[in-house]
């Protein structure tokens, strides 16, 4: 059977003995189970530790586990979190690294400000202020917060302090209850403990916002028209720290705006008449002569005031269209969303970022977005999709999601593309969706994508792990998989879809659905579904896949697959799979989701990534993948914005160039620690418009950074788009914790040029 296709039906014949039987009686909801950090080497690398409430000390109660939507347990992380409600409750966390700061996320009653102490010992650090005004909305989308309209959900916030000194690692810390006169009960679902660096001081020659340009730190009044002044001079703008009020958003365009940190550095504030405008930075609008070039956002937070969702409201941290322009190091919150980018434009990314208690989407790459990516950011509690792309009426090509985290979107899916061409969604985790969605989603939806914007190229979803996603949907009343495919304003046909090294890990309903016209053009690779409360698989539409080494386990139903389409579903046997193959698929009532089945361990072999214990955080990756990637790089010169990060963001459309006419020039990455390196694949943009160039460079490498030894001899390496601009240096033999390539010549450019920099054992 093996390499020929064959209904589905026919094929799991054969293979129909093999299939473990399940208990049927309902249990409960399996609770918190591994955290989103425990896989090493996907998702974000993160400066926090984080710990989940109900895993800590506590003498409060449990909300419990239940998944079922508009309840506090379905929105938490790990299904799970801790209620106080009378003086002196409390969750105490045991910091395993010294702290001076925390975020915790938690929900009080709806009209509710009230306050929580954080104490260690008899001490108390701080009293911090919780409010309900950015959370509880209620009926259905696009959500209203009139409780009249019923359906209540987004009941989490999060807030954020400094202690003012740091704690080492063994310190108990307590988030207590002081009072109960203006909140009747408090619930706790995780704390997120950092060490926070001192501020950063102003670069030298750049422009100082308050000194300047007499903006106001403390708040008291509106700084936009000094923001903007000082933005418009170009070079390097500097806020220090302080919480500037913004009334309406700034427009950016050749220019860098750095701050203090994003803990010191904050931006906020809300037109008090005008509710469509708010605090954010936006370039410029195709239509206004746009995009904007060459923008740099880095080292701030836009912290918003935004309480409800009006779609057409432009109250978003980051908008309008910005080419070749990166926002690194900044923290998103209370905004509508973290960046709605309108393009067309080029070449943008996101990185090193955290997006938290959005009204609507986390990112959204909207109308002919390409070469752009969003790279080791931290997303959380969104009000729709975490991170989107929606290709209305122009194409987006060539965009990246890579290295993210993306915990509980409260509506929609946790990463997805609606439409698109040639787009990689690789080595990121996704956790705890809520409702109408699922962890990883491809869809021809929404309106304009069709024909030339549909889904189209080679698509690239690798090493992604999708840990209690998916959901029974309140709308359909039938569930969404985790990893799904809507083929609605047509068929899914003109793609190569790439599906490997894939975990699908206690599905809060099925593994793998199908739904709307065909979908073709699936391969998928080495993926484990661990763990599912209805079907393996979910075919409620044709399609046609080639499955190779495709195993599942504890799967609620048997059989394990769902399919009304009988011949419809038509799967490849490429050998090795194993757990979701019957004979006759069921095809009836849609059955209530059981959990409680997810075995310890996947069908025959450990998944790529297993958990670790909690509390956690993210750890370097395995020897076996490519140990550079998301790791810092730095270089002697850079062009304009094409900066040495651009080689580990996962992205080869993004690039490093060095600063032209000044060979020789290097680019060094520091993998962390030192790491048997074996050999090297270094790429550039595989874009026709990259012609065949030459690049003569040596290879060093180093334990402390500081004295370096060649392990390749200069040689002359030729990137031909014919092999996607991708050279291989084997036998490079050596240990080091940092790998330096020196770069002497370039026949297409006086620079070095290198979009991706991937170090590995073997």
């Amino acid at each position: 059977m093996a390499n020929r296709t064959v209904p589905l039906v026919t094929l799991a014949a054969v293979l129909t003995a093999a299939v473990t039987a399940v208990i049927w009686q309902p249990s409960p909801a399996q609770a918190a189970g591994p955290s989103p950090f425990d896989f090493p080497g996907r998702g974000a690398t993160v400066p926090f530790t984080e710990f989940e409430a109900e895993k800590a000390a506590h003498n409060g109660t449990s909300t419990g586990t239940a998944r079922t939507y508009g309840t506090l347990s379905s929105e938490a992380s790990g299904r799970e979190a801790i209620t106080l409600d009378a003086v002196g409750e409390y969750v105490e966390f045991t910091l395993t690294k010294p702290a001076n700061a925390v975020t915790f996320r938690y929900s009080v009653p709806d009209g509710r400000n009230a306050s929580l102490d954080l104490r260690t010992g008899s001490t108390l650090i701080k009293t911090v202020p919780v409010t309900a005004k950015y959370s509880w909305f209620y009926g259905y989308y696009p959500f209203t917060n009139n409780p009249a309209d019923g359906r209540p959900h987004h009941f989490y916030d999060e807030t954020r302090a400094l202690f003012g000194t740091t704690y080492p690692a063994g310190t108990k810390i307590r988030i207590q209850v002081g009072s109960v006169a203006q909140s009747p009960s408090f619930t706790i679902d995780l704390a997120d403990f950092e060490n926070v660096p001192a501020p950063i001081g102003k670069p030298a020659g750049a422009i100082d916002v308050v000194a300047d340009y007499g903006a106001d730190p403390t708040g008291a009044t509106d700084s936009t028209a000094k923001f903007q002044a000082a933005v418009n001079t170009g070079g390097v703008v500097y806020i220090p720290p302080g919480n500037y009020t913004l009334y309406s958003h700034v427009i950016a365009d050749r220019v860098t705006i750095a701050g203090a940190g994003p803990w010191y550095s904050v931006l906020g504030g809300r037109h008090p008449t005008q509710r469509d405008q708010a605090a954010g930075i936006y370039g410029k609008y195709t239509n206004e002569g746009g995009p904007s070039q060459n923008v740099v956002v880095k080292d701030l937070a836009i912290i918003g005031d935004i309480q409800e969702r009006v779609d057409e409201h432009q109250v978003n941290a980051f908008g309008g269209a910005m080419s070749n322009s990166t926002i690194d190091n900044v923290w998103m919150q209370h905004t509508k969303v973290g960046a709605w980018m309108d393009g067309p434009m080029d070449r943008f990314t996101i990185r090193n970022s955290r997006i938290l208690d959005q009204t609507a989407d986390g990112v959204n790459f909207h109308i002919g977005v390409t070469n752009s990516t969003v790279t080791n950011t931290f997303v959380r509690n969104t009000g729709d999709d975490g991170l989107a792309m929606w290709a209305e009426n122009t194409p987006n090509v060539g965009n990246a999601f890579t290295f993210n985290t993306v915990v509980a979107p409260i509506l929609a899916n946790n990463i997805v593309s609606y439409g698109g061409r040639d787009i990689t969604i690789s080595d990121n985790v996704m956790a705890e969706t809520v409702t109408n969605g699922g962890g990883l989603h491809v869809g021809n939806r929404y309106p304009g994508v069709t024909g030339p914007t549909a889904v189209a190229g080679t698509w690239t979803m690798a090493r992604n792990t999708l840990l209690r996603t998916g959901n029974a949907d309140y709308n359909w009343n039938f569930g969404i998989g985790a990893l799904w495919f809507w083929a609605d304003q047509g068929a899914i046909t003109g793609a190569t879809i790439n599906i490997t090294e894939t975990d699908i890990l206690d599905s809060s309903y099925a593994g793998i659905q199908w739904i709307g016209n065909q979908t073709t053009g699936l391969n998928l690779t080495n993926v484990n579904i661990v763990g599912a409360g209805t079907f393996a698989l979910q075919a409620q539409a044709p399609a046609t896949a080639r499955f190779t080494n495709v195993k599942a386990r504890g799967i609620a139903q048997n059989p394990p697959t769902y399919s009304c389409v009988g011949s419809g579903l038509a799967i490849t046997d490429g050998g090795g799979n194993e757990g979701w193959q019957t004979a006759t698929p069921y095809c009836g009532p849609w059955p209530a989701p059981q959990y409680g089945t997810t075995p310890t361990t996947p069908p025959s072999s450990p998944p790529p990534s297993s958990p670790s214990p909690s509390p956690s955080t993210s750890t370097p990756p395995p020897p076996a993948g490519n140990l550079a990637a998301a790791k810092t790089a730095t270089a002697t010169g850079q062009a304009d914005v094409y900066g040495p990060g651009n080689v580990t963001d996962g992205n080869a459309s993004t690039y490093w160039e060095s600063t032209n006419n000044a060979f020789p020039q290097s680019v060094t990455v520091d993998l962390g620690q030192s790491r048997a390196v074996g050999r090297l694949v270094l790429k550039l943009p595989p874009a026709a418009a990259w012609a065949t160039r030459t690049q003569t460079l040596s290879v060093s490498g180093s334990v402390d950074g500081s004295t370096f030894s060649t392990v390749k001899s200069s040689a002359v390496y030729t990137f031909n788009p014919s092999t996607a601009n991708t050279v291989n240096i084997d036998a490079v033999n050596t240990s080091a914790r940092y790998v330096r390539l020196t770069f002497t010549a370039n026949s297409g450019w006086p620079a070095g040029q290198l979009s991706e920099f991937e170090v590995y054992t073997s």
